[in-house]
């Protein structure tokens, strides 16, 4: 992870064509994963080059150019950056040395506030963001839970920063608008058992563990969507699969994030004996440098880059929380 990290605070996804840009969403877990290992200096520069590539509009690129000189192609953005950056400032904040946290909070309180207020005018009618490409890089027709979700997280982390700012006006603002994206998920996506679109004509996706901690304090039916889900996606291989949409081009090749989430959800939530055997197989795929594969063929064997920034950030994340038995997870909003 720190060799993937550049002296700007770019934090590359991987160091092959293709991957050698700064991903909002990737660097947002790395940035919490090395805010709990005591790497606070990296932490923050992912922070500060957050800021620096973001949209005057409050959202971001899909991905950017490691120099931050903006996208190296003209691929769809992804709405769920403006969940994802709060959520990452938001676990730094805690992990941060108290001692001038706040001012450095102060100075990223601007990205913040555009990337809040950007989800906020997001949300639609039915308290729900419009359908936007997401950590899978396929739209949808409707709204899908990898959207959803870590807009709840994002707005919930928002508001609790906004009361460490002393900007109350914000937090109201942004726990009204955490509460109606709650409500649209109960109304929407818990029917259907958290599945990957509300139109529910997509199957499901392991995005649901972003309904679970240290992003969203578990609603009803998250955990039995959690077992649901992990039960549907797992591959004879041992990994999981993004999600069982017959029409997504994922095979019989297991990615590693998806199947590092379970890992990671289950830690967090205190259950160590479901998050063991899931981790022992993702950390089953390094190769002899240490380095974790983005995928495992059906055979078994790595595929495609190594390392992979999002998986070595969700291993990381998994480790610490299965250490002190739970992580933070950003309040819901009363």
């Amino acid at each position: 992870m720190r060799a993937l990290l550049r002296p700007n605070g770019a934090m590359a996804a991987g160091w092959s064509p293709g991957w050698m840009y700064a991903w909002p969403r990737d660097a947002s877990f790395a940035c919490a994963a090395f805010a709990h290992t005591g790497h606070d200096a990296e932490a923050f520069a992912v922070l500060r080059h957050s800021a620096a590539t973001q949209r005057a509009d409050g959202s971001w690129e899909a991905r950017t150019k490691l120099d931050g000189s903006g996208p190296p192609d003209g691929r769809r953005w992804q709405l769920d950056a403006n969940g994802w950056v709060p959520w990452a400032a938001w676990q730094w904040y805690g992990a941060a040395p108290v001692q001038g946290r706040r001012a450095r909070l102060m100075t990223l309180y601007p990205m913040i506030r555009k990337a809040a207020d950007r989800a906020v005018r997001s949300l639609g009618a039915d308290g729900l963001p419009p359908a936007s490409p997401d950590y899978w890089e396929l739209m949808t027709a409707s709204t899908n839970i990898g959207t959803a979700a870590p807009l709840l997280a994002g707005l919930n982390a928002s508001a609790d920063l906004a009361r460490e700012a002393g900007r109350p006006g914000d937090a109201v603002r942004w726990a009204r608008a955490a509460r109606r994206l709650s409500a649209g998920i109960s109304a929407r996506f818990f029917p259907l058992g958290y599945q990957r679109t509300v139109d529910g004509r997509h199957g499901r996706d392991s995005a649901v563990a972003f309904m679970a901690p240290p992003f969203n304090a578990a609603a009803a039916g998250v955990p039995a969507a959690l077992e649901a889900t992990y039960r549907a996606l797992r591959l004879p291989n041992g990994g999981l699969t993004p999600g069982n949409d017959p029409g997504a081009p994922w095979g019989a090749t297991a990615w590693t994030p998806s199947t590092a989430f379970f890992a990671l959800a289950w830690a967090a939530s205190g259950r160590p004996a479901k998050a063991g055997p899931v981790l022992e197989w993702v950390l089953s795929k390094r190769n002899v440098l240490g380095e974790l594969p983005e995928k495992v063929d059906k055979e078994g064997r790595a595929a495609s880059v190594a390392p992979l920034a999002w998986t070595g950030s969700i291993v990381v994340l998994a480790l610490v929380a299965l250490e002190r038995g739970t992580l933070p997870t950003p309040p819901a909003q009363p």
